[in-house]
Protein backbone atom coordinates (compact mmCIF):
# COMPACT_ATOMS: atom_id res chain seq x y z
CA UNK A 1 0.00 0.00 0.00
CA UNK A 2 1.53 3.12 -1.17
CA UNK A 3 1.50 6.95 0.38
CA UNK A 4 1.09 9.76 -2.48
CA UNK A 5 3.66 12.44 -1.68
CA UNK A 6 2.16 15.31 -0.05
CA UNK A 7 3.85 18.94 -0.16
CA UNK A 8 2.33 20.33 3.51
CA UNK A 9 3.75 20.69 6.09
CA UNK A 10 3.95 18.00 9.06
CA UNK A 11 1.57 18.28 11.32
CA UNK A 12 3.12 18.86 15.14
CA UNK A 13 2.11 16.97 18.39
CA UNK A 14 -0.61 19.33 20.46
CA UNK A 15 1.56 21.16 22.93
CA UNK A 16 5.04 20.92 21.27
CA UNK A 17 6.75 24.04 19.79
CA UNK A 18 8.77 23.73 16.60
CA UNK A 19 12.00 24.64 17.36
CA UNK A 20 13.66 27.57 15.09
CA UNK A 21 17.34 26.40 13.17
CA UNK A 22 19.97 27.75 15.49
CA UNK A 23 21.51 31.16 13.99
CA UNK A 24 25.30 30.92 12.42
CA UNK A 25 28.37 31.15 14.95
CA UNK A 26 29.69 34.64 14.28
CA UNK A 27 33.57 34.09 15.13
CA UNK A 28 34.66 38.02 16.26
CA UNK A 29 37.47 39.59 13.90
CA UNK A 30 40.39 41.65 15.92
CA UNK A 31 40.48 45.23 14.10
CA UNK A 32 43.21 46.49 12.76
CA UNK A 33 43.58 48.94 15.60
CA UNK A 34 43.00 46.54 18.24
CA UNK A 35 45.64 44.16 16.84
CA UNK A 36 48.57 47.10 16.08
CA UNK A 37 47.99 48.31 19.81
CA UNK A 38 48.23 44.14 21.36
CA UNK A 39 51.67 44.24 18.98
CA UNK A 40 52.67 47.48 20.50
CA UNK A 41 52.00 46.62 24.08
CA UNK A 42 54.10 43.69 23.44
CA UNK A 43 57.24 45.37 22.21
CA UNK A 44 56.72 47.61 24.87
CA UNK A 45 56.58 44.95 27.49
CA UNK A 46 59.95 43.45 25.68
CA UNK A 47 61.27 46.75 25.75
CA UNK A 48 60.63 46.79 29.94
CA UNK A 49 61.61 43.32 30.00
CA UNK A 50 65.03 43.74 28.38
CA UNK A 51 66.23 46.34 30.31
CA UNK A 52 64.51 45.33 33.96
CA UNK A 53 63.86 41.77 33.98
CA UNK A 54 67.05 41.37 35.26
CA UNK A 55 66.79 41.95 39.42
CA UNK A 56 71.05 43.01 39.65
CA UNK A 57 69.89 45.32 36.77
CA UNK A 58 67.00 46.65 38.54
CA UNK A 59 68.64 47.20 41.19
CA UNK A 60 71.65 49.14 39.76
CA UNK A 61 69.63 51.75 37.97
CA UNK A 62 67.79 52.40 41.12
CA UNK A 63 71.53 53.05 42.54
CA UNK A 64 72.24 55.13 39.83
CA UNK A 65 69.07 57.41 40.87
CA UNK A 66 69.97 57.45 44.77
CA UNK A 67 73.64 58.53 44.09
CA UNK A 68 73.18 60.86 40.90
CA UNK A 69 75.34 58.35 38.69
CA UNK A 70 77.28 55.84 39.00
CA UNK A 71 80.78 54.48 37.55
CA UNK A 72 80.82 50.73 36.77
CA UNK A 73 83.93 50.50 39.40
CA UNK A 74 81.16 52.25 42.23
CA UNK A 75 78.97 49.82 40.99
CA UNK A 76 81.16 46.54 41.22
CA UNK A 77 81.51 47.27 44.96
CA UNK A 78 78.29 48.56 46.19
CA UNK A 79 77.14 45.17 44.36
CA UNK A 80 80.04 42.59 44.58
CA UNK A 81 80.51 42.28 40.64
CA UNK A 82 83.35 41.65 38.57
CA UNK A 83 84.00 44.94 37.40
CA UNK A 84 82.88 43.40 33.59
CA UNK A 85 79.49 42.44 34.97
CA UNK A 86 78.69 45.58 36.16
CA UNK A 87 79.55 47.53 33.25
CA UNK A 88 77.67 45.02 30.99
CA UNK A 89 74.49 45.90 32.96
CA UNK A 90 75.13 49.39 32.99
CA UNK A 91 75.75 49.26 29.10
CA UNK A 92 72.50 47.58 28.73
CA UNK A 93 70.46 50.11 30.23
CA UNK A 94 72.51 52.85 28.14
CA UNK A 95 71.73 50.79 25.24
CA UNK A 96 68.31 50.99 26.33
CA UNK A 97 67.93 54.97 26.89
CA UNK A 98 67.80 54.47 30.35
CA UNK A 99 71.18 55.94 31.72
CA UNK A 100 73.26 58.94 29.78
CA UNK A 101 76.73 58.42 29.63
CA UNK A 102 79.45 61.04 30.57
CA UNK A 103 82.83 60.75 30.97
CA UNK A 104 84.00 61.35 34.61
CA UNK A 105 87.32 63.36 34.27
CA UNK A 106 87.93 63.92 37.82
CA UNK A 107 87.81 60.23 38.70
CA UNK A 108 91.06 59.01 40.54
CA UNK A 109 93.66 56.86 39.06
CA UNK A 110 95.72 57.11 35.75
CA UNK A 111 94.38 56.09 32.53
CA UNK A 112 91.24 56.76 30.65
CA UNK A 113 88.49 58.71 32.13
CA UNK A 114 85.94 56.71 34.04
CA UNK A 115 82.72 56.56 32.42
CA UNK A 116 79.30 57.91 34.61
CA UNK A 117 76.50 56.30 33.94
CA UNK A 118 73.64 58.94 35.01
CA UNK A 119 69.33 58.43 35.02
CA UNK A 120 68.46 59.56 31.39
CA UNK A 121 65.08 61.70 31.76
CA UNK A 122 63.42 58.98 30.15
CA UNK A 123 59.70 57.87 31.46
CA UNK A 124 60.61 54.26 32.46
CA UNK A 125 56.47 53.21 33.50
CA UNK A 126 54.94 52.48 30.79
CA UNK A 127 51.47 51.02 31.70
CA UNK A 128 49.94 51.42 28.20
CA UNK A 129 52.50 52.39 25.38
CA UNK A 130 51.27 55.28 23.15
CA UNK A 131 50.50 54.86 19.33
CA UNK A 132 53.13 55.61 17.21
CA UNK A 133 51.65 59.45 15.39
CA UNK A 134 49.79 57.67 12.22
CA UNK A 135 49.53 61.71 11.04
CA UNK A 136 53.37 62.24 11.34
CA UNK A 137 54.20 58.65 10.01
CA UNK A 138 51.86 59.14 7.18
CA UNK A 139 53.45 62.74 6.16
CA UNK A 140 57.00 61.22 6.39
CA UNK A 141 55.62 58.02 4.21
CA UNK A 142 53.74 60.29 1.57
CA UNK A 143 57.02 63.02 1.63
CA UNK A 144 59.38 60.06 0.67
CA UNK A 145 57.08 58.35 -1.90
CA UNK A 146 56.63 61.92 -3.85
CA UNK A 147 60.52 61.75 -4.72
CA UNK A 148 62.60 59.33 -7.31
CA UNK A 149 62.56 56.11 -5.45
CA UNK A 150 66.66 56.12 -5.34
CA UNK A 151 66.85 59.94 -4.03
CA UNK A 152 63.85 58.26 -1.12
CA UNK A 153 65.96 55.40 -0.37
CA UNK A 154 68.94 57.36 0.19
CA UNK A 155 67.48 60.10 2.30
CA UNK A 156 65.79 58.01 4.28
CA UNK A 157 69.23 55.60 5.08
CA UNK A 158 70.72 59.00 5.87
CA UNK A 159 68.39 59.94 8.30
CA UNK A 160 68.60 56.77 10.35
CA UNK A 161 72.11 56.85 9.94
CA UNK A 162 72.70 59.80 11.56
CA UNK A 163 70.14 59.37 14.24
CA UNK A 164 72.37 55.79 14.89
CA UNK A 165 75.67 57.45 14.95
CA UNK A 166 74.35 59.71 18.01
CA UNK A 167 72.47 56.93 19.58
CA UNK A 168 76.35 54.81 19.89
CA UNK A 169 77.81 58.71 20.68
CA UNK A 170 75.33 58.45 23.87
CA UNK A 171 75.39 55.10 24.90
CA UNK A 172 79.74 54.43 24.23
CA UNK A 173 81.78 58.55 24.65
CA UNK A 174 84.98 57.83 24.19
CA UNK A 175 84.83 53.68 23.95
CA UNK A 176 87.27 51.74 21.94
CA UNK A 177 86.17 49.75 19.02
CA UNK A 178 83.65 47.24 19.89
CA UNK A 179 83.28 43.39 18.64
CA UNK A 180 80.80 43.06 15.57
CA UNK A 181 79.00 40.68 18.24
CA UNK A 182 79.23 42.92 21.47
CA UNK A 183 78.40 45.91 19.36
CA UNK A 184 75.43 43.79 17.48
CA UNK A 185 74.08 42.65 21.45
CA UNK A 186 74.30 46.38 21.89
CA UNK A 187 71.76 47.15 18.63
CA UNK A 188 69.88 44.62 19.60
CA UNK A 189 69.01 46.51 22.84
CA UNK A 190 68.72 49.88 21.30
CA UNK A 191 66.18 48.60 18.64
CA UNK A 192 64.01 46.80 21.31
CA UNK A 193 63.73 50.19 22.96
CA UNK A 194 62.81 52.11 20.20
CA UNK A 195 59.81 49.58 19.49
CA UNK A 196 61.27 47.07 16.88
CA UNK A 197 60.98 43.87 19.82
CA UNK A 198 64.44 42.50 18.25
CA UNK A 199 66.28 40.01 19.05
CA UNK A 200 69.97 38.40 17.87
CA UNK A 201 70.61 35.27 15.94
CA UNK A 202 74.00 33.74 15.94
CA UNK A 203 75.85 30.99 14.02
CA UNK A 204 79.56 30.33 14.11
CA UNK A 205 80.71 33.13 11.68
CA UNK A 206 77.62 35.30 12.04
CA UNK A 207 75.20 37.75 13.95
CA UNK A 208 72.16 38.79 12.98
CA UNK A 209 69.72 41.02 14.14
CA UNK A 210 65.48 39.93 13.81
CA UNK A 211 62.60 42.19 14.39
CA UNK A 212 59.28 41.11 15.76
CA UNK A 213 57.25 44.27 15.28
CA UNK A 214 57.93 47.26 13.24
CA UNK A 215 56.67 50.65 15.22
CA UNK A 216 55.71 52.21 11.53
CA UNK A 217 53.01 49.81 11.20
CA UNK A 218 50.67 49.20 8.55
CA UNK A 219 51.94 51.97 7.05
CA UNK A 220 55.43 50.31 5.91
CA UNK A 221 53.47 47.82 3.34
CA UNK A 222 52.13 50.44 1.36
CA UNK A 223 55.59 52.30 1.94
CA UNK A 224 58.08 49.98 2.32
CA UNK A 225 61.10 52.95 1.58
CA UNK A 226 60.53 53.37 5.52
CA UNK A 227 62.73 50.12 6.28
CA UNK A 228 65.63 52.33 5.22
CA UNK A 229 65.37 54.35 7.69
CA UNK A 230 65.82 50.94 10.00
CA UNK A 231 69.08 49.79 7.63
CA UNK A 232 70.50 53.07 8.33
CA UNK A 233 69.81 52.96 11.91
CA UNK A 234 71.73 50.05 12.08
CA UNK A 235 73.99 50.74 9.86
CA UNK A 236 74.93 54.24 12.47
CA UNK A 237 74.71 52.04 15.56
CA UNK A 238 77.07 49.86 14.09
CA UNK A 239 79.69 52.64 12.78
CA UNK A 240 79.80 54.33 16.27
CA UNK A 241 79.84 51.05 18.02
CA UNK A 242 83.09 49.27 15.88
CA UNK A 243 84.30 52.55 13.97
CA UNK A 244 84.44 53.01 10.71
CA UNK A 245 81.57 52.36 8.11
CA UNK A 246 79.75 48.85 8.44
CA UNK A 247 77.48 47.61 5.35
CA UNK A 248 74.46 46.30 6.41
CA UNK A 249 72.19 43.90 4.38
CA UNK A 250 68.34 44.32 5.71
CA UNK A 251 65.74 41.82 4.54
CA UNK A 252 61.96 42.93 5.17
CA UNK A 253 58.72 41.66 5.03
CA UNK A 254 57.25 44.74 3.60
CA UNK A 255 59.86 43.97 0.72
CA UNK A 256 58.64 40.51 0.23
CA UNK A 257 61.06 38.30 2.48
CA UNK A 258 60.47 36.02 5.20
CA UNK A 259 61.25 37.78 7.88
CA UNK A 260 62.76 41.51 9.05
CA UNK A 261 66.77 41.34 9.46
CA UNK A 262 70.21 43.15 9.99
CA UNK A 263 73.13 41.18 8.84
CA UNK A 264 76.46 43.36 8.93
CA UNK A 265 79.03 43.02 6.73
Amino acid sequence: MGFAPSSAPAAHAPGLRRRSPAPPTKVPLTPPEQLHDDESFSAAVAAITSAFGDATRRHIYLFTREVDGATAGEVARKFALHPNVARHHLDKLAAGGYLEVTLDHAAPGAGRPAKRYRPSSRETAVPMPPRPNDLVINLLARSLASLDPAVANHLAEDVGEEYGRSLAAQMAPGESQRSMRAAMSAVVDALTAHGFAARAENDQATTWVVREHCPFGEVVLEHPVLCAVDRGMVKGLLAGLCGGDVAVQLSSRALGDQSCSSVAG
